[in-house]
Formats: structure tokens, sequence, C-alpha cells
């Protein structure tokens, strides 16, 4: 009897726990999500996002007030203005010189009125040559830009006999003149200085050059500004009329 009860209590406690056991999972306060909490929480979130969408919406649909066709017109026309002014300004301080020739010094080559374009990058690389004709400022008043013909360069003697010119002893070929050099039958002799030119115009007898200036009479390399390139316009001609120069 007492292996039956035994036996019956031991079965029917066995069935109990077998049946009315239940394993929990450990479960973390933080992570659990009360579904009234998050059903607020996406509610709050659709109404932001459909408070924001409306507002770009609306702040896209603001569109700056259009000026007048005329204003936009004259603001256009300015603006290009402002650009060829600036492209204009560094090209001509930089890189070109435009020079209108005011005097016959240097006819027949370059004629009085005459207007040509000067390279101020020729001799970034390289020396003034001799019968290179140039633009400089003008040692008595650098106010002045003045075209000349370089005759002498740095270390070369320069003499004018007679109305000829002579370089280092030899006589200067000089085909370019417009007419032989007057007589006035007193030797000139100029030894050019490093870093200097000896400079005179194709038309002796009426060129304010190296021979008769009172500061110095020779240019400074410093001082030259460009190379004379080409002439575009020829004043004799009234019209546009282009000359290269070597």
């Amino acid at each position: 009897m007492s292996d039956y009860n035994n036996t019956h209590s031991n079965n029917t406690n066995d069935d109990l726990y077998d049946d009315d056991y239940i394993t929990y999972e450990e479960t973390n306060d933080d992570d659990y999500i009360d579904d009234d909490v998050l059903d607020l929480e996406l509610d709050d979130f659709d109404i932001y996002r459909q408070n924001h969408s409306t507002n770009k919406k609306s702040s896209l649909n603001k569109q700056k007030p259009k000026l007048n066709p005329f204003v936009e017109e004259a603001l256009s026309i300015i603006k290009l203005i402002a650009v060829a002014f600036i492209i204009a300004f560094i090209f001509t301080q930089y890189i070109i010189v435009n020079a209108e020739v005011p005097t016959g010094s240097m006819k027949n080559t370059i004629m009085e009125g005459d207007r040509l374009i000067g390279f101020r990058l020729s001799y970034l690389f390289s020396k003034p040559e001799r019968g290179d004709v140039i633009i400089f400022k003008y040692p008595d008043d650098e106010k002045q830009n003045f075209v000349k013909r370089v005759i002498g360069i740095p270390g070369d003697v320069v003499q004018i006999i007679h109305g000829k010119v002579y370089v280092n002893g030899n006589e200067l070929d000089e085909p370019y003149l417009r007419e032989p050099m007057n007589d006035n039958e007193e030797e000139q002799v100029f030894v050019v200085p490093e870093g200097h030119y000896f400079v005179m115009g194709d038309n002796r007898n009426d060129s304010l050059d190296s021979r008769y200036w009172k500061t110095s009479n020779y240019v400074s390399e410093k001082k030259i500004l460009a190379k004379v390139i080409f002439r575009y316009y020829n004043q004799s001609r009234h019209k546009i009329n282009f000359k290269l120069f070597n």
C-alpha cells in the first residue's frame, strides 16, 4: 500500500510539474515598450513629418520677386562691361602696351599718329637686342613713354662721327633711316653701362634720343615696358593697317 501511494504520489507530482512548469526568459524593463506609448510616438512623428513637409513645400513655393525686364537687361549689360573692363585692365597692365606715337621721330618706320602694340613679356626670358624697337619710360620725365630703336647694348662703345654711327669700331648698317644724319662735325662717344641701352630714333635729324637726354644718356632695362610687335593703325592712310616688326 505504501508502495502504491508512493508511486502514485511521485507520478502525480511529476505530471503536475511537467504540465504547470513554465520557463520565462528574463526581460529587461528598458526593452519593454508599451503599445500605447508607441502609438503616441508614431502619431507625433507623423504630425512632425506632415508639418515639416508642409513647411518645406511652402518655402519652395516662395519665389523671389521678378525684376523688371528692363532692369534685368541693364544689370546683364553692366556685368558684361565690368568683366570686359577687368580683362582689358589685366591684359594692358601685364601683357601688352597699346601706344600711339605722337611725333615723327621714328619716320619712316613709324609715322606720326601710328598706333602700336608692344608685348610686355618679350624680355621675360631674353634681353633686348640691337635693332629692336622698344617702348620705355623717358628718363627725363618718366610720366612719358618713348618709342626708339636700340643701337647700343650693355658694354658697347657707340661713336657718332661725321653723321655715321659706329658700334665697337664698326659702322652700323642702318637701312631703316629716313635720311642720312646731319654731320655736326663733333664726335660723340658713349660707353653703355651694364643693365642699360643706348637708343636713337630712325628720323635722326628730328629725334630727342640718347644723344640729348639730361638725366641719363641710357635707358635702364627696368624702364623698358615692351618690345614693339606690330602697328595696327596707319595715321597717314587713316585706316587699319598691319605692319610687323622684327
